[in-house]
């Protein structure tokens, strides 16, 4: 049931992108000066924008002991409640990779090391939230602010694949756990090119994780018969996610 979730989710994710990516080559978001307040033209005419970003996530408080960093990309949508885009409506989702290992291993104890493989585990945090944004509606540099609440899943899966293969051919959930989980935000748009069709994106975005049991690096101990012990940790996981990406309007 798990794993049916995070492939629907990478899913969702990558279905994102493909639908942000085309329609920026369109949109008219971000339009400045004179032009933005005639017919068809500007940021007012479009009800829906959206971005896409890369993440740098730096654990904090007692996280941090366990945790290093983390990397990985977010997405968000929001619609304008007014004409000039101030106040704003909108989803953010996003995905976190705090550690990864591999090693080889043999295929099975029946087979020996005769036929070895890559076992990779990760650590991954994939995490979704609704809430208003308010932006400012002009000029060459637009500050903004948001929240979002909702919830975010910590897993570790183990997969392992041949090794001129780039496909896996299996894979396990090792650990899980739900949680509800808050962000607070705030960054500045910089509208790019000469119909200031879209803009430069960069924020930060406090996670405010509660109580979370996870795993990290290293905590799936293999034992002589065949079984695993987990070192499971457990307290707040908060963080603060470094952002650079781009912003475009979809309608």
């Amino acid at each position: 049931m798990f794993e049916e979730r995070m492939w629907y989710a990478r899913r969702v994710m990558a279905g994102l992108a493909l639908v942000m990516l085309p329609a920026a080559a369109g949109a008219q978001v971000f339009t400045v000066g004179k032009e933005s307040n005639k017919p068809g033209v500007g940021p007012r005419r479009s009800p829906v924008f959206a971005g896409l970003s890369l993440s740098y996530a730096v654990p904090q408080q007692d996280f941090k002991q366990n945790v290093k960093q983390g990397f990985g990309l977010d997405g968000n949508v929001h619609y304008k409640l007014d004409r000039q885009g101030i106040f704003s409506l909108g989803g953010e989702l996003g995905f976190l990779g705090y550690g990864r290992e591999t090693k080889r291993v043999p295929l099975s104890s029946t087979i020996g090391g005769r036929i070895t493989v890559d076992l990779t585990t990760s650590n991954n945090i994939f995490w979704m939230g609704l809430g208003p944004q308010i932006t400012a509606p002009s000029g060459p540099i637009r500050p903004y602010v948001n929240g979002t609440a909702g919830f975010a899943v910590f897993w570790t899966e183990s997969s392992v694949k041949g090794t001129f293969a780039d496909e896996e051919f299996a894979s396990t959930n090792n650990y899980d756990d739900a949680i509800f989980a808050w962000t607070g935000g705030a960054g500045i748009l910089i509208p790019v090119g000469q119909s200031k069709q879209g803009a430069i994106d960069i924020g930060a975005r406090w996670h405010g994780n509660g109580n979370t049991r996870y795993l990290k690096r290293g905590d799936i101990i293999d034992l002589p018969n065949n079984n695993v012990q987990l070192r499971v940790n457990e307290g707040e996981t908060p963080m603060l996610v470094w952002r650079l990406g781009v912003k475009w309007g979809l309608f």
